[in-house]
C-alpha cells in the first residue's frame, strides 16, 4: 500500500517537475551554453570559447556598470533596509488604524512596477513634477532629480525603497508577532525606554529574519533593472548604467546575445559565491 502511494505521488509530481525544468532549469542551461557562443538567435551558433568573456573584460562600461550596481546596493542598504523595520515596529505599537496602515504600506507592491516607475518619473520632472512643486512652496528647488549625475542614483533608490518596502514590512510584522510578550513586560518593569526595548529585545529576536532579508535585498538590488531602464536609460553620462541594463544593451541593442549571456552567467556566479560566503559567515549568528 505504501509503495502504491509513493508511486501515485511520483506520477503526480512528474508534470510539475517537467514544467519547472522546462521554464526554470532549461533557460539557465541555455544561457550557460550561449555564453560560449556567438549567435544572433537566427543564424547557426558558433562556439567561441572564452571570447565573450574577453569581450566583457575589454569593455570599459563593465567597470562603470559594476560600480553603479554596487553604489545602488549600498544606498539601498543604507536607506531601504532600515525603513521596513522601523515601519513594522511603529505599526506594531499602534493601537488604532494598524489595518489601514498595513494597506497603505503594502499598496505600492500591488501597483505594477512599470506604472509605479512612470508615476515617479512624473514626480521627478524638473519643470512640473510633484516634488519640485511642493519644494517650490517653501522656496526650494527646482532640483534636477534625474538629470544630475549626483542625484540620479539616490533618486532611483528612493523609488525602489517605496516600491519594495511593503512586502518586507509584512514579513517583519509577522516576525514581531512571534516575539514573547514576557520579554517586553520584563523590560518595561526594568524601566527600559522604547528605544532600549527595540535594541535589546526586538532586534535580537528578529536576528534570523534580518539576516535572511539582508541577503535577499542584496541579491535583488544587484539585479536592479526597471528603475534605471525606465527613469534614466542609464544616464546621465552612464551614471545609472547597471549590470542588468548592460546585459539588455548587449542583447537587444547590440544584438550580441553571447556577450549578454556571458555577463548573465558571470552575475549569477558572483551572486552564488556571495551568498555562499554570507551564509557561511552568518550561520551561527541567528542562534546567538
Amino acid at each position: 500500500m505504501t509503495r502504491r502511494s509513493g508511486l501515485a505521488a511520483a506520477l503526480f509530481l512528474i508534470p510539475t517537475v517537467l514544467v519547472f525544468g522546462l521554464f526554470s532549469w532549461w533557460p539557465i542551461v541555455r544561457s550557460v551554453v550561449l555564453g560560449f557562443q556567438r549567435t544572433n538567435l537566427v543564424e547557426a551558433a558558433a562556439f567561441t570559447g572564452l571570447d565573450n568573456f574577453r569581450t566583457l573584460l575589454a569593455d570599459p562600461l563593465l567597470v562603470t556598470a559594476a560600480g553603479n550596481t554596487l553604489l545602488f546596493t549600498g544606498l539601498a542598504l543604507i536607506i531601504g533596509f532600515p525603513v521596513p523595520i522601523v515601519l513594522a515596529v511603529l505599526m506594531s505599537e499602534l493601537r488604532r488604524g494598524s489595518g489601514l496602515m498595513r494597506v497603505l504600506v503594502y499598496l505600492p507592491v500591488v501597483v505594477p512596477p512599470v506604472v509605479a516607475v512612470l508615476m515617479w518619473k512624473w514626480f521627478y520632472d524638473p519643470d512640473s513634477g510633484l516634488f519640485n512643486q511642493l519644494l517650490g512652496l517653501v522656496g526650494l528647488g527646482p532640483y534636477p532629480w534625474l538629470q544630475s549625475t549626483g542625484m540620479a542614483m539616490p533618486s532611483l533608490v528612493l523609488e525602489a525603497t517605496w516600491a519594495g518596502a511593503g512586502g518586507a514590512v509584512l514579513i517583519y510584522l509577522a516576525a514581531l508577532s512571534s516575539v514573547p510578550t514576557e520579554l517586553y513586560e520584563a523590560a518595561e518593569l526594568d524601566g527600559a525606554s522604547v528605544w532600549r526595548r527595540l535594541w535589546h529585545v526586538t532586534l535580537p529576536q528578529l536576528r534570523p529574519i534580518l539576516l535572511i532579508m539582508l541577503l535577499l535585498q542584496v541579491i535583488n538590488t544587484f539585479q536592479v533593472f526597471t528603475e534605471p531602464f525606465v527613469l534614466t536609460d542609464g544616464g546621465p553620462e552612464d551614471s545609472t548604467v547597471t549590470v542588468l541594463l548592460l546585459i539588455y544593451r548587449y542583447a537587444f541593442v547590440n544584438g550580441d546575445y553571447g556577450a549578454a549571456a556571458a555577463l548573465s552567467v558571470s552575475l549569477a556566479v558572483v551572486l552564488a559565491v556571495l551568498s555562499a560566503v554570507y551564509l557561511r559567515l552568518t550561520r551561527t549568528w541567528g542562534t546567538k
